[in-house]
């Protein structure tokens, strides 16, 4: 009997189901002649008898997790892995049947509620159901003929099904006492949009949840509440709303916390910092972030009365943090930022195993009088090593958990070990979803995102590691206080690695400027589509001589960087960036305190619109033109709103 589960299993998923380094040292013992002597049961059963006496059994019908093996270790051996490659190269000689292909078009969803209990047990699933009952967000990956893999990215972890058919190779980095559920819920995850139709490599979807939660109307009292708030920021402005106000919307932030309503309640929290942030004549203040906001709140409570998935609008129901199991993760750089009492440290990492960046987050106080810079904070420890090696490192650790916004906490314990060694070439080998090796492929993959004022508010969603083929320009703008170079990738596809300066980081943008001169390899950074390009907001930058973390630099960037003017805007971008600071203008002045210059401004933007071929935009703002002279502040807030959030979009997607 051919065991196609073992065969089925490559390099990548018994790495996945082990660790590298065994399977490494077990294809080692298997070719320098230390395999074993195989017999195989007419029931599938493989044994295996190795020359050292250790003896090693796989049973039929079972996973790598019920392989026995008379060695010493307490968990998966070279042993066990050397195995089943040498039954692998034993089934593929010629007396032996080919392995057989998976299954086209195959899906988890395939498994029943019986076959799930069988082997997960029915704890599993009574656990799973109070999550189906309670609703939670899915994005599965069909598997492929490049990646044979199907996976599913719960709230607060990854699932992915290595074989075909088979439960007993399943791997999630969630520790062992949920990995019955979480399996048991990626696969009602995949039965969920295979009984709905969803086709498409890569789908998102709402499983489960109250009647009704998705209709019309499914808003929530407190999402109202929240949104009236706004609208009084809106109505009175920015520049005269008052520390009343500001408090206001903390608590409704708080509320809406609380209520499980999570990606509104950031953007209303980040509204209240930026009322403060006025209040204070801090630098950190934006009109054109509080424009942004006010539209976000709008947008996400109008996908909500449409039907949309709430937990994909509003936040997830439950914000619990989920344990991991013994995590490798890859530092991809870091960013400082803060206000003038506090410092903090984002520190992004690569989770190796499932494709998806995860944010270690510091916060330090600032005592009166220091600057406390990212070069300051650079020597200071974190995770026992300094945050410079860490920004540019590989972390082992066995005490990890992840957040549902993708927020990872390491805890210290003399047991639960975490190790931080240099990052070499890990970046090479990072998932594909990861590492962008064309341009032109990922800018088509952003378009298909759902538009940014509605997507998840997760930390490092779009946090990529860009394989930099050529830079052809560097260039710093002094009005803007800003860095772009242009690089490109093989095939010619360029992009735009653009940075702004920052206080807390004053030698940042020279050390950027040195390494992309030097001729980097990679780039880490945030990606995303501006005026119809790709810009990346660059953490660290790899190099021939080893990773670069611009922020936590030393120097005061005195450096003189030259720069070619800076290029004129297109028609289309030119008329988008009028309307947009028209209607931030409107936001920051408050729609019932507008000068006749601001409605001028507002009717003139339009008539651009119109003129660069942007019709529905321009059909929109006059709107808002019309609603303000009308003088209803309850029509004035919606067409403002419509009139934003279509112009954001179109921005985003220009």
């Amino acid at each position: 009997m051919t065991r196609a589960d073992l065969l089925a299993l490559t390099p990548d998923a018994l790495a996945a189901l082990a660790n590298r380094g065994l399977v490494k040292r077990a294809a080692k013992d298997l070719d320098a002649g230390n395999g074993p002597e195989i017999t195989v049961s007419p029931d599938g059963g493989v044994d295996g008898a190795f020359p050292d006496g250790t003896t090693a059994s796989l049973p039929a019908g079972a996973g790598l997790e019920a392989a026995r093996c008379s060695c010493a270790a307490t968990g998966t051996c070279r042993h066990r892995i050397c195995l089943v490659l040498a039954y692998q190269r034993t089934a593929a000689e010629p007396e032996e049947p080919a392995a057989p292909e998976p299954a086209a078009g195959w899906s988890p969803g395939a498994f029943d509620d019986d076959a799930l209990a069988r082997v997960l047990g029915r704890r599993a699933l009574t656990a799973a159901r109070r999550a189906l009952r309670a609703g939670y967000p899915a994005k599965i990956r069909r598997p492929t003929a490049q990646d044979p893999v199907a996976q599913v990215e719960l709230q607060t972890c990854t699932v992915r099904f290595l074989v075909p058919g088979e439960l007993g190779y399943v791997h999630t980095d969630a520790v062992a006492a949920v990995r019955g559920e979480v399996t048991v819920l990626a696969v009602w995850a995949f039965r969920a949009a295979d009984e709905r139709g969803l086709a498409g490599e890569e789908i998102r979807l709402e499983v489960g949840g109250p009647e009704g939660a998705g209709s019309p109307g499914a808003g929530g009292d407190g999402l109202d509440a929240a949104l009236d708030l706004a609208d009084q920021v809106l109505l009175e402005g920015a520049a005269h709303a008052g520390p009343v106000l500001a408090t206001a919307l903390g608590r409704a932030a708080a509320d809406l916390g609380a209520a499980g309503l999570h990606w509104p309640a950031a953007a209303l929290g980040d509204l209240a910092e930026q009322l403060a942030a006025h209040h204070d004549r801090r630098a950190d203040h934006d009109p054109a972030r509080v424009a942004e906001l006010l539209a976000e709140l709008h947008a996400r409570h109008r996908a909500a009365r449409g039907g949309a998935a709430r937990s994909q609008v509003l936040g997830t129901q439950e914000s619990a943090d989920t344990p991991l199991r013994r995590v490798r993760l890859a530092a991809l750089g870091c960013r400082v930022a803060g206000t003038p009492a506090a410092r903090t440290a984002d520190v992004f990492l690569a989770h190796t195993g499932t494709g998806i960046v995860l944010v270690l987050k510091r916060r330090w106080d600032v005592p009166d009088g220091d600057r406390l810079t990212g070069a300051d904070l650079a020597g200071r420890r974190v995770l026992g090593s300094p945050l410079r090696s860490l920004a540019a490192a590989n972390v082992v650790s066995e005490s990890a958990s992840r957040s549902a916004g993708r927020v990872v906490r390491v805890t210290a314990g003399r047991i639960a070990k975490t190790t931080v060694t240099p990052l070499g070439d890990t970046w090479e080998s990072l998932p594909a979803a990861l590492l962008v090796r064309d341009l032109a492929a990922e800018g088509r993959a952003l378009d298909a995102l759902p538009p940014r004022l509605v997507r998840p508010r997760v930390e490092a969603e779009l946090v990529r590691v860009v394989e930099i083929a050529e830079v052809r320009d560097i260039g710093y703008h002094p009005g803007a206080q800003r860095l772009e170079a242009v690089v490109a990738d093989a095939a010619g596809t360029p992009a735009v690695v653009s940075a702004d300066y920052s206080p807390h980081s004053p030698a940042a943008l020279d050390v950027l400027a040195g390494a992309l001169a030097a001729g980097p390899r990679f780039v880490s950074g945030a990606v995303r589509k501006d005026r119809g390009g790709l810009v990346i907001d660059p953490f660290a930058v790899l190099t021939a001589d080893g990773p670069v973390v611009p922020d936590l630099a030393p120097g005061e960037g005195t450096a003189a960087l030259g720069a070619p003017p800076a290029a004129p805007p297109d028609p289309l971008a030119r008329a988008l960036d009028e309307a947009l600071a028209g209607c931030a203008e409107a936001a920051h002045r408050g729609l019932l305190r507008l000068p006749s210059g601001t409605r001028d401004r507002l009717a003139r933007a339009a008539a651009t619109l119109r003129r660069a071929g942007l019709r529905t935009s321009a059909e929109t703002l006059a709107a808002l033109t019309a609603a303000l002279a009308a003088d209803d502040p309850r029509e004035m807030t919606r067409a403002w709103a419509a009139a934003h959030i279509r112009l954001v979009t179109a921005a985003e997607l220009r």
